[in-house]
């Protein structure tokens, strides 16, 4: 390399980005290169980072950045593309369905840095002691039945922890899929909203439900990482969430409760489409950064092969980025400290972003809609949800308000298109 460069990254502050920072002098060191890192809570990024792109300013020279933001900003030229990362990067070892989803055109513009499903984690010392079998594939009624034998709050066991921080990629997320089994959809084929429909309603007033009587006091602050720590300082009998959370709460060194925990599928109710999401954190390069060829570098290093085996060997094997690459589940190291990654591999490969539904709707993504609307539409969404959590509202006076809003916001961004 001609002279080094210093590179700005902005990333999500979950346990594997922590891990890639970590590890990131060894790539510092190889090319002489610097990184200086903008670490964010999820929110917070996707806010400044689609801020960034969409008023060019040019902050950053690598985003992390979602399955959702990848293929619309790719579509709109503010990405580069990254499918020239060399013949020994191996884009055949990345996961079919997750390369698509991140490929506009032919042109590929993020590489998957991990990738997740959704399912249920649960403590099976807990069950066994209340003499409950947790079937492969629970419905809501039996989460329902399971988390209010298994609530004593005078002990701080919640029998279910979920997502209630608003956000489109915080409770929302969650709920997406609840919303899914429970038959309902975002929009109609004629893209009308379907927000205050009977299967939302019957949805959201179940998770209100299950949350009041059996989650933690104060969920409406609480997203993916709050009830990761919840779960493994052993207040949770149950969590419903990201595959990418086995790792860290399957990890001694991370988790009170690592050796007392089973999983299974996302639980379902009228129907199996959308009972689970398909999500992938990716790493990519603004139009803007004037660096492209020192952030390839980084971008090829920290979603390689050999990345994958020094966060095994650095960090224990149960600690590598799950979901991206075929070769890291036929690692024998992996697939003995990571009894779980077989069912996320399954679970990653089965979700069906363009069947999301029970009845037929004019979008892909699972727990997202793949428009660039859905962004404030999602988050006011959450918003309204996370209002009648916390008691200020009931269920139906929510689901109208956002019906009414989102009714607004299609309308003014001109749907149906």
């Amino acid at each position: 390399m001609a002279h080094a460069e210093e590179l700005t990254i902005a990333t999500v502050n979950n346990g594997d980005m922590i891990i890639m920072q970590k590890l990131s002098s060894e790539w510092e060191k190889e090319t002489g290169n610097k990184l200086n890192w903008v670490v964010l809570e999820e929110n917070v990024l996707r806010q400044k980072v689609t801020t960034d792109i969409a008023t060019k300013s040019g902050q950053f020279d690598i985003l992390t950045i979602g399955g959702y933001e990848a293929p619309i900003w790719g579509k709109a030229g503010w990405l580069e593309p990254v499918g020239d990362l060399g013949d020994d990067y191996d884009y055949d070892d990345l996961l079919a369905p997750i390369k698509t989803g991140l490929t506009v055109d032919g042109k590929l513009y993020a590489v998957p840095f991990y990738t997740e499903s959704s399912f249920t984690l649960y403590r099976k010392d807990l069950f066994d002691a209340a003499g409950i079998k947790m079937p492969d594939q629970p419905t809501y009624d039996q989460i329902k039945e399971y988390a209010a034998k298994l609530t004593d709050k005078s002990k701080e066991q919640y029998g279910i922890c979920l997502r209630g921080k608003p956000g489109w990629g915080e409770n929302m997320a969650f709920l997406g899929t609840m919303i899914n089994t429970y038959g309902g959809r975002w929009f109609d084929m004629d893209w009308k909203p379907q927000i205050n429909s009977k299967p939302w309603k019957q949805a959201i007033t179940d998770y209100v439900a299950l949350m009041t009587k059996y989650g933690p006091p104060g969920a409406t602050s609480n997203g993916f990482n709050e009830n990761q720590a919840l779960f493994s300082t052993g207040h949770c009998a149950m969590w419903i969430d990201a595959t990418s959370a086995a790792g860290r709460v399957y990890d001694p060194k991370q988790s009170k409760v690592a050796d007392m925990i089973a999983f299974t599928r996302a639980p379902v109710n009228v129907t199996p489409n959308g009972s689970s999401w398909s999500w992938s954190w990716n790493l990519a390069i603004p139009a803007t950064s004037t660096k492209t060829e020192a952030a390839k570098s980084f971008l090829k290093w920290a979603t390689s092969k050999e990345y994958v085996k020094l966060v095994g060997e650095k960090e224990g094997w149960v600690a590598v980025p799950p979901g991206t690459r075929r070769s890291t589940y036929d690692l024998p190291e992996y697939q003995k400290a990571a009894p779980f990654a077989a069912t996320v591999e399954k679970a990653i490969l089965s979700a069906d972003p363009s069947k999301p539904t029970k009845d037929p709707v004019p979008y892909t993504g699972v727990q997202f809609v793949a428009i660039p609307e859905f962004q404030g539409v999602g988050t006011v969404v959450g918003q309204q949800i996370a209002a009648a959590l916390a008691g200020q509202q009931t269920v139906d006076a929510a689901l109208d308000n956002a019906q009414k809003q989102v009714e607004r916001d299609m309308k003014k961004a001109g749907y149906p298109k």
